[in-house]
């Protein structure tokens, strides 16, 4: 099933709550849009893309759920609530992708305010399916760069539960074994929420694809015992000139790659992408709440002494140079980056 759903019944969307997964499954009912900014900013929902389109889908609700009976009042309470969804995550770019084809469609509306109610929830249904198509696309590009026997470190969850379906560094590995190739996954566990021991290897799981969970360090060891073959991972902001914000860990991860002449690729539909910024010394990197780091146990008892502080950077940067090349779903795109990524822009596909 997807992992964000419409009910119709209940008036909500459904969603998967990530938080739980592997232990429960569990689908929380968002009723309303503070509902969608509470599930984004304590990653029931996560992931660039799933959180644009839960962004989307919060306007509707929004929309849905207003008092004003006049359709200006209207326009400006749902313009107040697109930065209150927006502040949720400062650093996916989808988020403010979404909600701001969301405001040109309610600014250029003219019409019964119904209307504009259901046309909100109908275009949030159909960023829904554009985000499934763009998956399933940009994944048969990536699947060409697999080949049979290849040995892959992900980072991460990029899989299905970040997307609304399909999923994009991990949909690339999904495609190729669903095209017969024998691959075999490392698994980062990705900390401090580990959503690869958690969520990627849950997915892997689910599809039978041989995988083994590794330990964020551990990288650079397999790639110096040639163990690895490629790594991909996916991304939260892209720069015009081809800087990924990533998960923490991507950077060091893609040192390690280069170091060991391993094809490093960063993997991610051009909703991604934003176009206000250069490079990725732009892009603002969010920082959560210390106890994601200091709540670390062994044995049932936390490990860090009483008072001890904690730096918790949600993202890093990895640098154009390191990265082989960007899959996306006009294609794998190579240096130079902002030519490329500047051409799509050009066409109006970004």
């Amino acid at each position: 099933m997807r992992t964000i759903v419409w009910n119709e019944e209940k008036q909500s969307v459904d969603i998967i709550d990530q938080n739980v997964l592997p232990a429960d499954y569990r689908i929380v009912s968002l009723l309303r849009y503070e509902d969608v900014i509470g599930a984004i900013s304590h990653m029931t929902v996560r992931g660039a893309p799933a959180i644009g389109v839960t962004a989307a889908y919060g306007m509707a609700l929004a929309a849905m759920r207003s008092d004003k009976s006049d359709l200006n009042a209207l326009k400006v309470q749902l313009g107040k609530i697109s930065k209150e969804i927006g502040a949720a995550r400062p650093t996916a770019v989808n988020l403010w992708n979404m909600l701001n084809r969301c405001l040109d469609l309610i600014s250029t509306y003219e019409g019964h305010i119904d209307e504009l109610k259901t046309q909100l929830l109908t275009f949030a249904h159909k960023l829904a399916d554009e985000d499934v198509e763009m998956n399933k696309r940009l994944s048969t590009f990536g699947a060409d760069l697999i080949n049979d026997g290849d040995r892959i470190v992900h980072h991460c969850n990029t899989g299905a539960l970040a997307t609304v379906d399909y999923g994009t560094a991990l949909g690339v590995i999904r495609m190729a074994h669903e095209q017969g190739k024998k691959i075999h996954v490392y698994v980062d566990e990705t900390r401090p929420r580990l959503q690869g021991a958690r969520l990627t290897a849950w997915e892997l799981k689910q599809y039978g694809i041989p995988y083994d969970i590794i330990t964020d360090s551990s990288s650079g060891q397999l790639m110096q015992m040639g163990m690895v073959d490629k790594v991909f991972f996916g991304a939260d902001r892209v720069a015009m000139n081809g800087d990924v914000a990533n998960k923490i860990g991507s950077y060091m991860l893609a040192l390690a790659a280069v170091d060991n002449r391993v094809p490093v690729y960063s993997v991610f539909p051009t909703s991604t992408v934003d176009v206000s910024i250069a490079s990725g010394k732009e892009i603002e990197i969010e920082q959560r709440d210390e106890r994601e780091v200091l709540g670390i146990s062994l044995n049932g008892e936390i490990v860090v002494p009483d008072g001890a502080t904690a730096l918790n950077y949600a993202f890093d940067v990895t640098p154009n140079r390191l990265l082989t090349g960007l899959v996306t779903e006009h294609g794998v795109l190579y240096s130079p980056f902002f030519e490329k990524l500047g051409k799509i822009a050009r066409k109006g596909q970004l």
